[in-house]
């Protein structure tokens, strides 16, 4: 395998037309911040490069739309995009913008290298011309009614109402939207890259040397070059852009998609007077973070841009994500249905990892996923609250409560087996987070880190320290005993902070604090380590990491959701509205009478511990206390819940189920539960806490 000396990273650059929403986030620059945060903790020599696209054609439709120029445009949205990231821990070491003269500079030079290499072919074409402003019009100057469903307002690209990709010759009566006149046909001159050149070589670098790429970046890049690749044009006619540096091409700028991802190596030299060593020697690895979307330009035209100029290192990797959805629909600019970060931010302070651990969980990393704001509560209250918050919260109380605030010694002799499991759990943890980290499996890396706060969990529940401590007097290895649980628990607190780090770094932050520790603790090579805080330490006070998410906060983002809608709606007329969600299909059994209902005997109980099932994938073992006696259980639910999420849970039980062998355990009644929407089993249980062995009717 390739060693690599040094790391470029990069992320798409957001066009400076609009805020961005969580889509953007989830897409593809929480992936490289997370990425990118990783590598620095790892020491690695990395860069992380971040701007804003600020030509092409949506940021003149958005300045004629708001009656401004582009420049206007470029700089209030260039402001509250940067913002919005910086608000959200993505941690450029450069946000830089394509409007900048470092870049113009840039641009025209590799432009005009190319020129001056022969690269392009010089071709005259018809295309539409508005004589009243005399300028020609690109295909969303020009509107008309849509053949296919009759949108009076349709663009010649796209029908907004019906999503009908289109041509401006398909349109019907079709007028400038600059000056409402007919357009004429006009010959224009452009340059073209011959990119059916580039295929011989495209293949043998992609389809032979670049297997190991997600299958949507390398399925899609296969099919554009199984299809066949054509000449495209690399200039505009338009007076907003880098203006083609060659004589004989007045009144044209490069295509934005020439000249945007060059911003990549613009913005590095901005930063870097060392630019060439990340951008031309061949023991850098250069990584593109994008959405699928995007996938055609970074890994078809603008790699051939680079072998074409020449110097330039190739990317490494394409890490594209699929798009994120909201609420079961498509994000939707022109509708207004998303959700925006800057408005996130301000709605949410402080809680800005919820959200990075949200767009984590349920990052689109090989298929569109949906985020809905159920979804976002349900995993804020029951993961970061109930496992992640509720293990170092518990051991910062008990620490403070039972060893007199200060870091407890560790008694050797003392050692058990589970503590040597709790170590070894922790090296397997940290080979797996950076293993899936690597390979750009952020989902799987953010489930190991959790899986060590579930651990945590089950290791204090099992020990109990505040039983022993009912033992001070009687016991003289009690307050041993509690040390030995409480260290360990201080050292898995201090390497979750690790772990976390990459994904929530404000987190981790707050943990070091509680710790009184410096944050190069939070280095990658002190992962698994048992000795990162110091014994007899005093530590600061208990934080609460994390808060619940309430039922009426959920709602008013749905609200405001649909209110967003609703205000573009009446702005603009053409666009739709989302498709509502089809009503679920109810199935019904068999009509019952109630002396049948009667004979079932439902209890209140209390999971006192549970277990996986050797050899039974779906299966946990369950004891149910319910007041009177102890049930064992069986429930097929280890595919939804691990062991240690559900001790302390109350349940619905049947009790008077006839008992059942299953694996060769006797199962002693049945555990109640609902189906979601998504299909993850839940506990149809009391909502206010009753005591075990309370009846249900």
């Amino acid at each position: 395998m390739k060693q690599f000396n040094r790391y470029l990273v990069t992320a798409a650059l957001p066009y400076a037309n609009g805020p961005v929403h969580i889509g953007h986030l989830a897409g593809c620059y929480l992936p490289s911040d997370i990425y990118v945060r990783y590598l620095r903790a790892k020491k690695a020599d990395v860069k992380f490069i971040g701007g804003t696209d600020e030509h092409g054609v949506p940021i003149t439709i958005k300045a004629m739309q708001e009656g401004v120029s582009p420049q206007d445009i470029v700089d209030k949205y260039y402001a509250i995009i940067r913002d919005s990231f910086a608000a959200m821990g993505i941690s450029f070491d450069i946000f830089s913008r394509t409007s900048n003269k470092t870049h113009h500079e840039t641009a025209a030079a590799f432009f005009k290298k190319m020129y001056e290499d022969g690269l392009f072919e010089e071709r005259e074409s018809e295309q539409y011309y508005d004589e009243k402003k005399q300028i020609f019009l690109a295909d969303r100057y020009i509107i008309g009614t849509c053949p296919k469903c009759g949108n009076e307002k349709a663009y010649g690209d796209q029908c907004e109402r019906c999503g009908t990709a289109l041509s401006p010759d398909e349109l019907i009566n079709p007028h400038s939207a600059l000056s409402d006149a007919v357009p004429i046909k006009k010959k224009t001159k452009h340059w073209y890259m011959p990119l059916q050149q580039y295929e011989p070589w495209l293949k043998e670098w992609i389809i032979d040397g670049h297997k190991e790429w997600k299958n949507n970046v390398y399925g899609q890049c296969k099919s554009w070059l199984d299809n066949g690749l054509q000449s495209r044009a690399m200039t505009r006619d338009s007076s907003w852009g880098i203006q083609v540096p060659i004589e004989g091409a007045e009144g044209k700028v490069l295509y934005v998609w020439f000249d945007a991802p060059i911003g990549y190596i613009s913005a590095t030299k901005e930063l870097t007077q060392d630019w060439e060593n990340y951008w031309c020697k061949e023991d850098t690895k250069l990584v593109h973070f994008i959405g699928k979307d995007n996938i055609v330009f970074h890994c078809i035209i603008f790699p051939s841009m680079l072998k074409a100029h020449g110097g330039f290192v190739l990317p490494d990797n394409v890490p594209a994500n699929e798009f994120l959805n909201i609420e079961g629909e498509k994000v939707s600019t022109s509708r207004n249905w998303a959700v925006w970060v800057h408005e996130y931010v301000k709605d949410f302070p402080g809680q800005e990892d919820v959200l990075r651990y949200v767009l984590c969980s349920t990052a689109p990393e090989t298929k569109d996923n949906d985020f809905t704001w159920k979804d976002f509560q349900d995993r804020n209250n029951n993961e970061l609250v109930a496992i992640l918050g509720n293990f170092v919260n518990r051991t910062m109380v008990l620490m403070h409560k039972l060893c007199g605030g200060k870091v407890p010694p560790y008694h050797v002799e003392l050692k058990d087996e589970k503590d040597e499991a709790i170590v070894a759990m922790l090296q397997q943890a940290k080979q797996k987070v950076g293993d899936a980290l690597e390979n750009f499996r952020f989902r799987d890396a953010l489930a190991e880190m959790m899986n060590v706060a579930r651990e945590g969990n089950r290791y204090l529940q099992e020990k109990q320290p505040w039983i022993v401590a009912k033992n001070l007097e009687s016991d003289p290895d009690a307050q041993k005993l509690i040390d030995n649980c409480l260290h360990v628990c201080l050292q898995l607190t201090a390497n979750l902070a690790i772990l976390m780090n990459p994904f929530m770094p404000f987190t981790a932050k707050k943990v070091c604090h509680m710790l009184k520790v410096v944050d190069r603790m939070l280095d990658w090579e002190n992962a698994g380590s048992m000795k990162l805080v110091s014994v007899g330490y005093s530590l600061r006070a208990p934080e609460l990491l994390f808060s619940k998410v309430e039922d009426e906060v959920v709602k008013a983002q749905v609200d405001k959701l649909h209110e967003g809608l609703k205000r573009a709606m009446a702005a603009n007329p053409t666009t739709s509205e989302p498709t509502p969600e089809p009503e679920p299909e109810v199935n019904i059994k068999p009509e019952i009478q109630f002396d049948d209902f009667a004979k079932i005997d439902l209890k209140v109980g209390t999971i006192t511990a549970a277990e996986k099932v050797q050899k039974a994938d779906k299966l946990l073992k369950l004891t149910v206390d319910l007041g009177f006696e102890q049930r064992t259980v069986v429930s097929g639910i280890a595919m939804h819940y691990q062991p240690g999420d559900i001790v302390g849970k109350q349940v619905t039980l049947v009790a008077n189920l006839a008992p059942r062998k299953m694996r060769g355990i006797e199962s002693q009644g049945m555990i109640l539960m609902a189906e979601d929407k998504d299909g993850k089993l839940v506990f149809v249980n009391p909502s206010d806490t009753v005591s075990p062995g309370s009846g249900v009717s």
